[in-house]
């Protein structure tokens, strides 16, 4: 029987650590099945032994890439892609390694993040349902649809790869179920409408505010960001910069064409601030992925009964404080748009239904400021101005140009004097496009709110049937509301 000694063992171990060092190593989102931003320059990176030489062939280029991994032994390489329609392939070859890529495709690439309403599955939360989502799964296989989702994960420190996760899938009842919703409405529809694949990445976190979400880089210029002797097991989620470390920073620099953001819950008490994280986050986003500013749309949270706050009214557990701050935040983001949701909440259910809602405004924003299409309608109609007359106030809107409109009668409007006391208004339609509101409580009207509520069905819309957000036209601090 043959003995080894302790020093050729110790050779052989040595060789077989320097053997898996040197092997290549992918990030979990660059795989087999994935799909690549179409006719554009994408990112292809990994991981190798020191130095290490690799080559890389492409099924869709003539010349071979050639490309070494630095003394840490990162390596990345930049690849054009083509607008193409048919499988490709990767050969990616070291001297230990030889790794095949297959069934990639060159799409339209969106990443799609927040809280648990952008967490949503199609099957639902318990007792809280995603509507038409039976069908929807049933009729899900396309495998011009592709789906990868980031698992719940944090770090105190950025990540190089994410770890936990689904990896790239080809769209079917099998994985759509636990999908994000909105994010597999929004995909189904863009794939079909454009006619070409599309990637989905999905990352999100229920409950999380928009602090987990930025870089320690960026927050620190607004808060304390030392988490070293954080416990982050325990209460994971609302920990500053965490699942930006684990949930976003291992996703860059993989080429994506934009973003879809449903967050906001969590921040609602806090809207003069969150008017300033939530631009701060996606400038950050967009200068750490190295695209440009990418088109970045996101969604206005719903009225909810929020029944320890459901009579609020001047202070910031009214949500429409909220809303507000995310409406205005379009200004402050370029190449931005928003899904207003006026009309869509649920009186005792923080999670509503009505997904492919949510999803058909994010996508009638795309169509028309993404991809051109001038003639699909995207934006709400907003306040723009107002005239004093006739004892009551008319107010006129931007995005409108075919005027307003309201399935029944117009509900939610409140007026008040110069003593900035809210009454409960009557609001008609004039001439299809203008809101006249009065009240004969109050005979000298100066200010409108609209839908000031933590609760209340939106009932103002354009004639494209998008809800206008709430609104008020003035801007004080000390209003109150008389006793109903």
């Amino acid at each position: 029987m043959k003995r080894f000694t302790p020093i050729l063992l110790l050779a052989i171990h040595l060789l077989f650590i320097q053997s898996i060092q040197a092997e290549i190593k992918l990030p979990a989102i660059v795989s087999s099945d994935m799909v690549l931003q179409r006719n554009t320059t994408v990112v292809l990176w990994g991981w190798a032994d020191a130095n290490e030489k690799i080559t890389i062939e492409t099924s869709w280029m003539p010349d071979i890439i050639y490309t070494e991994a630095d003394s840490k032994g990162d390596w990345k390489i930049e690849v054009k892609t083509t607008d193409s329609k048919e499988p490709q392939s990767i050969l990616l070859k070291s001297n230990s390694s030889d790794i095949t890529l297959e069934n990639i495709l060159f799409g339209e690439v969106w990443l799609c993040s927040g809280q648990s309403n952008m967490e949503q599955p199609m099957v639902g939360f318990n007792g809280q349902p995603t509507f038409g989502s039976n069908m929807a799964i049933a009729s899900s296989y396309n495998p011009d649809l592709r789906l990868f989702t980031v698992e719940r994960s944090a770090s105190k420190t950025p990540e190089d790869d994410v770890e936990k996760y689904r990896g790239w899938q080809q769209a079917s009842s099998d994985n759509v179920a636990t999908f994000s919703a909105v994010a597999y409405f929004y995909g189904k529809q863009l794939q079909e409408i454009l006619d070409c694949p599309v990637g989905i990445i999905h990352t999100s976190w229920g409950g999380s505010p928009v602090q987990a979400w930025m870089s320690k880089e960026v927050l620190s210029n607004y808060q304390d960001t030392n988490i070293d002797d954080v416990d982050i097991t325990q209460r994971t989620h609302h920990i500053p910069t965490v699942l930006f470390n684990a949930m976003i920073h291992p996703l860059i620099p993989y080429t994506i064409k934009g973003v879809l953001w449903y967050q906001g819950e969590t921040n609602r008490s806090e809207p003069d601030y969150y008017k300033q994280l939530l631009p701060a986050m996606v400038q950050d986003w967009r200068t750490r992925w190295g695209i440009g500013d990418f088109p970045f749309y996101y969604v206005q949270i719903a009225p909810f009964y929020y029944r320890e706050h459901s009579d609020a009214f001047q202070t910031v557990e009214n949500s429409a404080f909220i809303r507000e701050a995310q409406l205005q935040c379009l200004d402050l983001i370029p190449n931005s748009g928003i899904a207003i949701t006026m009309d869509i909440g649920e009186e005792f259910c923080i999670h509503p239904a009505k997904k492919k809602e949510v999803a058909d405004r994010l996508l009638f924003n795309a169509l028309n400021q993404t991809y051109g299409f001038e003639n699909v309608a995207y934006a709400s109609p907003v306040y723009e101005s107002l005239e004093v007359k006739d004892g009551g106030i008319i107010l006129w809107f931007k995005n409108a140009e075919r005027g307003v409109y309201a399935y029944d009668e117009l509900t939610g409007f409140e007026i008040a004097g110069d003593d900035k006391v809210f009454y409960p208004a009557t609001a008609t339609i004039v001439d299809r496009r203008n809101v006249f509101v009065i009240s004969e409580k109050v005979n000298e009207p100066v200010a409108v709110r609209y839908a000031w509520r933590n609760w209340i069905k939106g009932t103002l819309y354009n004639t494209s049937l998008l809800p206008a957000s709430s609104f008020r036209t003035d801007d004080w601090d000390d209003a109150t509301r008389a006793e109903e």
